[in-house]
């Protein structure tokens, strides 16, 4: 009686919050105790549970399997599957749940159908494929080939892995798929990066999805850019009530922004009764793909008003932001709060203030910036050489070029459109040459028509109209209007009347199929700026029969750190009569001047 009043007494300590002892020296002193005081624990089987649980969470499965090894004559292994889910919650644990596993077969303890599914989830953890095949094994020779529970549990643990022919094997051998059957190897193909077998076999799926089924299957058509199908499954889960958390608008706006549509996800952000940052970053990268750089700005604030704090996701798209906008004064108060919160810098944020700063027209601070980064991806050099480039350095973008390439760094198609623009704004026509070469002999890259219009206007501008016409001819992709026009250009520079009029024709054959309207209106001016006005006229009528419209002209100028935009014909900014009181002023100063 004496003993087991020291057993429930002990229990009754270790059960009350927080819990104590809660260090290993402590644990084994009171293990001690308990065999010197109170002798065998297992007498009392809950004490025994309790004090495994806490040497599993101490980290020492070891030693609560010795606790709990003593009953391992039970009927059922409950009290080992306990033991096994508490070690495997564990973040760095999941390899001892294994070996605690293995100890319980070599004691002949048997596994039921509950301790398999635990076990194959760690191995998912380590990516443990040679333990997952094991684990199989012993399920086959246990009759559990049958049993839903387990199956589920293989199939998860073959696609975490990787495995994606063992899973599918697997998956179609089962005589009961139920919805996590088909959910694991859906989320399997998408984590593998397989995402059109996710979505046919999502055609192929002959039971009604759950919520965890829609909200992958919307990652895989954001993927995939497959707005009909991501629409028909938003019209499913409103149907079924399934759309109002937060994962699944999460799941929806992200679906949303990475198909640009803008208007249903701001219907769908607009919605949401929470928010949490991956929300606000999904609605700020839709903005930015739809170049609505001010309002991504706009929304920034407003998620920083709301207090939730951004992340580097977020901070990164800002900037991208402000250096659409060449927003300087928020680019830097963006700097300023991640020095301000000790954030350290990763590839991305130092890749986007690079970048931000290049654009914003501040070539020192992009450079002292790019050398202050820790850690430099290719995207970092790009954003740095395309800065240079873009401002007609084109000496110093070469300077960084060769030092990546000696750093170790591959340069990528990316990386060629920076450099053949640095020396086409720049005039040096050998190292573009060279570098165009390069291309393919050294860094076995095929030039794309990013890279043939660069060495055109290259060789345009250089004067050499023949060579650049015959590299034209040479291309392997069917020229666009900004090849030919670039070449005409250089035509009308030349005066070579001839091959002017050989490329206007070129350009009467070309009909855009892109809905941008940018390439119609290209079109037109080219044919203007050439007399030629019944072609002007044919390319509008064509506008207008596709129902496309010209984008006004806009410009952006940032005052106290604020972006203001302004439309071509636009009358109704709330500053408006201050703008023409100071236009007015400026336009009689610069009369004065040019007296």
């Amino acid at each position: 009686m004496e003993k087991l009043s020291l057993k429930s007494r002990i229990l009754k300590l270790l059960q009350q919050p927080p819990n104590i002892p809660s260090t290993t020296k402590h644990l084994h002193q009171l293990h001690s105790l308990l065999i010197v005081r109170g002798g065998a624990v297992t007498e009392h089987l809950p004490l025994a549970a309790k004090l495994a649980d806490l040497f599993a969470d101490a980290g020492r499965p070891s030693l609560a399997y010795l606790v709990l090894k003593p009953f391992h004559r039970y009927p059922s292994p409950f009290l080992f599957n306990s033991l096994l889910s508490t070690i495997a919650r564990r973040p760095d644990a999941a390899e001892s749940a294994v070996s605690v596993y293995k100890h319980m077969v070599r004691d002949s303890i048997p596994p039921d159908k509950y301790t398999f599914p635990i076990v194959l989830k760690a191995c998912s953890k380590f990516y443990g494929i040679g333990e997952c095949r094991q684990l199989h094994g012993a399920t086959l020779k246990m009759g559990f080939e049958c049993d839903a529970f387990v199956c589920n549990a293989l199939l998860y643990a073959y696609s975490v892995c990787g495995e994606f022919g063992c899973a599918r094997e697997l998956f179609d051998g089962m005589t009961v798929r139920d919805v996590v059957s088909w959910t694991g190897l859906i989320s399997g193909y998408v984590k593998g990066g397989l995402f059109q077998e996710a979505l046919e076999l999502f055609r192929r799926m002959d039971v009604d999805p759950n919520a965890a089924t829609l909200v992958t299957l919307l990652s895989v058509c954001g993927r995939l850019g497959e707005l009909r199908v991501g629409a028909r499954i938003h019209g499913s889960m409103l149907r079924r009530g399934l759309g109002a958390g937060l994962i699944a608008g999460n799941a929806l706006l992200d679906m949303y922004a990475k198909c640009v549509r803008m208007e249903e996800a701001k219907r769908v952000f607009g919605g949401m009764a929470e928010r949490d940052v991956v929300s606000w970053t999904s609605m700020m990268s839709c903005l930015a793909g739809c170049e609505r750089a001010r309002d991504a700005i706009q929304l920034f604030h407003g998620m920083m008003e709301s207090g939730v704090e951004p992340d580097k996701v977020v901070l990164s798209a800002v900037l991208s932001a402000c250096a659409s906008l060449g927003a300087l004064d928020s680019g830097r108060w963006v700097r300023e709060y991640i020095d301000r919160k000790g954030l350290e810098w990763d590839a991305h944020i130092g890749t986007a203030l690079v970048d931000m700063y290049a654009k914003c027209g501040c070539l020192d601070e992009a450079v002292a910036t790019f050398h202050e980064m820790p850690y430099r991806n290719i995207s970092s050099w790009n954003a740095l050489i395309g800065g240079l480039a873009m401002h007609g350095c084109g000496n110093d973008a070469l300077q960084y070029f060769d030092l990546m390439v000696r750093e170790g760094i591959a340069p990528n198609e990316v990386t060629f459109v920076a450099v053949l623009s640095a020396c086409s704004h720049s005039g040096l026509l050998v190292q573009g040459r060279r570098l165009f070469n390069s291309m393919t002999e050294f860094y076995h890259l095929k030039p794309r028509i990013e890279h043939y219009g660069c060495i055109i206007d290259l060789l345009g501008r250089a004067g050499l109209v023949a060579e650049a016409y015959k590299t034209v001819r040479a291309m392997p992709m069917r020229p666009d209007v900004l090849i030919w026009g670039a070449l005409l250009s250089a035509c009308k520079a030349q005066a070579d009347v001839e091959l002017s009029q050989q490329i206007l024709n070129h350009l009467l054959d070309l009909e855009p199929c892109d809905s941008d309207s940018g390439v119609y209106v290209l079109l037109s001016n080219i044919f203007a700026t050439n007399d030629r006005w019944r072609d002007v006229t044919r390319m509008r009528k064509l506008m207008r029969r596709k129902g496309i419209r010209k984008e006004p002209g806009s410009s952006v100028v940032e005052v106290n750190g604020k972006a203001h935009e302004f439309l071509v014909g636009e009358m109704d900014h709330p500053q408006k009569e201050e703008i023409w009181k100071m236009m007015y002023i400026l336009a009689k100063h610069v009369q004065l001047d040019c007296r």
